[in-house]
């Protein structure tokens, strides 16, 4: 028989599948998420702080904010690492 190898895959730095980002939203954030992906913005990722969690969305270079309160922000104020 023969046996199958795997690659060792190193999982340091992946990102979380997108359902684990998206369980993280806030109702308002969803639906406010929901409609930035009709124009392509996809969720990147969710990020925490005194203020409330904050999504980061992209699409063709573009970022954009969602506030807890499903705020959006098209011209944010951050920058994301690569």
């Amino acid at each position: 028989m023969q046996t199958e190898r795997r690659a060792l895959i190193e999982r340091r730095g992946e990102q979380p599948e997108h359902s684990v980002w998206w369980s993280r939203l806030s109702l308002a954030q969803k639906f406010s998420a929901s409609s930035l992906g009709k124009f392509g913005y996809e969720l990147q990722f969710v990020r925490s702080s005194e203020a409330g969690r904050l999504a980061v969305l992209t699409c063709k270079g573009g970022i954009a904010t969602i506030s807890e309160d499903g705020d959006i922000d098209t011209s944010p104020d951050i920058v994301i690492r690569d």
